[in-house]
């Protein structure tokens, strides 16, 4: 019974998800990439030694990276390139290039969180996985 309620439960957020990534794409991947940000920063506290190393945090940190890089580009709908979105016109005009850059950074992120076992290989994970972060900001997102 719990397990039935458990899967109605996730059920119903996937479909609300996907109902507000089709009203307000912007909204949607703004809150995945906060979701992305979220994670990143979990680890970087990990790193710095304001928390201490935790290898069950960690591999969710990055799964969610991963997971949330893999739904993000189809948010980026034509129709949302105007409103509140610090998006630039050059993920539209090179939308082939941003899309691959949002399957490698998921793919790192997932080999990152597959291979992490301690600080040392969470260190290297994650600097490949920010290469990603970092290469898609200078070329796609406005300067803030």
């Amino acid at each position: 019974m719990i397990v039935r309620i458990a899967l109605a439960a996730v059920v119903a957020a996937f479909a609300a998800t996907a109902v507000m990534a089709q009203s307000d794409p912007i909204a949607a991947r703004k809150g995945m990439m906060k979701g992305v940000g979220s994670s990143n920063g979990a680890v970087t506290q990990m790193l710095d030694g304001k928390q201490p190393f935790d290898v069950t945090k960690a591999k969710a940190a990055l799964m969610t990276i991963s997971e949330n890089a893999t739904k993000i580009a189809p948010l980026f709908p034509a129709s949302s390139k105007d409103g509140d979105t610090a998006a630039l016109p050059a993920i539209w005009e090179n939308k082939a290039d941003f899309d691959a850059k949002m399957v490698k950074m998921g793919a790192d992120a997932k080999a990152a969180a597959d291979k992490v076992t301690d600080l040392d290989s969470l260190k290297t994970g994650i600097g490949a996985v920010r290469q990603n972060c970092g290469g898609c900001h200078n070329v796609y997102r406005k300067k803030s």
